[in-house]
C-alpha cells in the first residue's frame, strides 16, 4: 500500500493541481485546516503566481472582511496608500500581521506596476465585516450604496436621504455590542429601527440593479461592481443583526448559515469577473456540510464552498490540505491509521496527493479519523476524500 500512495504524490504547483481537474475552474479554492501558519500561505502565494503567469487568474480572494479588502485592493491595483497602511487597516481577524500576506500584497503591486488594467492581478476579501464576537455595523457600507446613488440619480428616486439613514443607523456601538453574540436581548437587530432599514437597503439594491445601464455607462462597471459588494454587504449584516436577537434553538444554526452565504455571494461575484483563487479555512470552502460544537451545542450548515459549488459545478474545485504536526501547539506525528499518519510516511516536505488515487490505494482500508489535541487545528474527515479534487500535504509545520 506504502508504494501505491507513494506513486500519487506530485509537486504544489499550478500544472499538478490542473492535472487533476477537467478544466480551468471559475473558482479554484484552496483551504487550510489552521489559521496564522505562514508556512501554508507561502505555498498559497507560490500558487497563485503560478497561477497568474501559467494559467490567466487575475484575483485572490481571502477570508478576510470584503469592505476592508477594497483598501488592499486599491493599493495593489493603483497604489493607493502605503503598504503598512494596507496591512493594518485592509485586513481582519489579524491576518494583516502575517509575514507571508505582507509578502503577497507586496508581489501584486510589483506585478501590477506599469501593467494595463486588463493585466493587473486583483486582491478581494470575501468575508462579511464580522468577527467570532461581534457583527460590524452596516453604516459604512449602507452610506457609501446611498452616496453612490446620489450622485447618479435623481433624488426622488432615493427611498431616502442620507441624513434619515444615519439616524436610523444611530450610534455604532449599539450594533458591534460583544455582549450580543451569547444574549439575543443585547442585538438591536430587530428593532423598528433595523427593520426599516432591511427594507430601504432592499429598495437601493432594487435601483441598483434596475438601473444597471445608465449607472455603469456614467461611472464604470467596476464602480458598479464595488456599488452591489456594498449592497450585499449591507443586506447581509442586516440578516446578521436580526439573527443575533433571534431566541430560538436555531439561532446559531441561523448565524453560521449567513456567514457563509455572505462568503458565497461575494465568490460567485468575484467568478463573474473572471478566474480566481480562493483561500480559506477547509470548513468554508468544503462541499460537505460544516459543523462546530459551540456554547449552544452542535450546529451544521452548508459552507460557502458547497453553495458555490451547487451553481458552478466543474467552474468550483476545492483543493484541501491536510497537516502532519504543528509541534508549537502540541499537534504531534499523527497515527499510522489515518490518511494523515499514511501521508507522514511519504518523504516530501509537501506533496499534491490525487484523492482518487488515494482512494484506489486504500482499497477496503477505512483510515481512522484523527483527532487534534488543539481546537485550532481541524483534521482531514477522510469521508471527504471522494468530495475533494485535490489533497496538499504539509509534513512539518514550523512556528511563524
Amino acid at each position: 500500500m506504502a508504494t501505491d500512495i507513494k506513486d500519487t504524490a506530485h509537486a504544489v504547483d499550478a500544472a499538478a493541481v490542473m492535472g487533476l481537474l477537467p478544466s480551468r475552474p471559475r473558482l479554484l479554492a484552496l483551504g487550510e485546516p489552521t489559521h496564522g501558519e505562514d508556512t501554508l500561505l507561502e505555498l498559497r502565494n507560490e500558487l497563485f503566481r503560478q497561477l497568474v503567469e501559467q494559467e490567466g487568474y487575475r484575483t485572490i480572494a481571502l477570508e478576510s472582511d470584503c469592505m476592508r479588502g477594497l483598501l488592499v485592493d486599491d493599493f495593489v491595483t493603483a497604489g493607493t496608500g502605503t503598504l503598512d497602511e494596507v496591512m493594518e487597516q485592509g485586513f481582519s481577524h489579524g491576518w494583516g500581521s502575517s509575514a507571508a500576506n505582507r509578502a503577497l500584497v507586496r508581489w501584486m503591486r510589483a506585478h501590477n506596476d506599469g501593467r494595463p488594467a486588463s493585466e493587473r492581478v486583483r486582491f478581494a476579501g470575501f468575508d462579511g465585516p464580522l468577527e467570532i464576537t461581534a457583527a460590524a455595523s452596516p453604516r459604512q457600507a449602507l452610506t457609501a450604496l446611498h452616496g453612490y446613488l446620489a450622485a447618479q440619480v435623481d433624488a426622488e428616486l432615493l427611498p431616502c436621504t442620507a441624513p434619515t439613514l444615519d439616524r436610523l443607523l444611530g450610534a455604532d456601538d449599539r450594533w458591534t455590542d460583544p455582549a450580543a453574540m451569547t444574549d439575543p436581548a443585547q442585538s438591536v437587530g430587530r428593532s423598528a429601527d433595523a427593520d426599516r432599514l432591511r427594507l430601504l437597503t432592499d429598495e437601493l439594491v432594487t435601483l441598483l440593479d434596475a438601473g444597471a445601464p445608465h449607472l455603469i455607462a456614467e461611472t464604470s462597471r467596476d464602480d458598479w461592481d464595488r456599488a452591489c459588494l456594498y449592497g450585499r454587504t449591507a443586506a447581509g449584516l442586516l440578516r446578521y443583526h436580526h439573527g443575533m436577537a433571534d431566541t430560538s434553538p436555531a439561532r446559531m444554526t441561523r448565524l453560521c448559515a449567513l456567514r457563509d452565504s455572505m462568503m458565497a455571494h461575494n465568490l460567485l461575484a468575484l467568478a463573474a469577473r473572471g478566474p480566481v483563487l480562493v483561500h480559506a479555512h477547509n470548513s468554508h470552502l468544503q462541499r460537505e456540510k460544516s459543523s462546530m460544537r459551540m456554547w449552544e451545542g452542535r450546529v451544521e450548515w452548508w459552507s460557502a464552498g458547497a453553495l458555490v459549488s451547487a451553481r458552478l459545478g466543474e467552474e468550483y474545485a476545492f483543493v484541501a490540505t491536510a497537516l502532519g504536526t504543528i509541534r508549537h501547539q502540541g499537534v504531534d506525528a499523527p497515527h499510522r491509521d489515518t490518511v494523515e499518519g499514511l501521508l507522514y510516511a511519504l518523504p516530501q516536505d509537501h506533496c499534491l496527493i490525487d484523492p482518487r488515487r488515494l482512494a484506489t490505494a486504500l482499497g477496503d482500508a477505512a483510515p481512522a479519523p484523527r483527532v487534534s489535541p488543539w481546537f485550532g487545528y481541524a483534521p482531514l474527515d477522510p469521508a471527504h476524500l471522494a468530495t475533494i479534487d485535490g489533497l496538499v500535504f504539509v509534513k512539518d509545520v514550523p512556528r511563524s
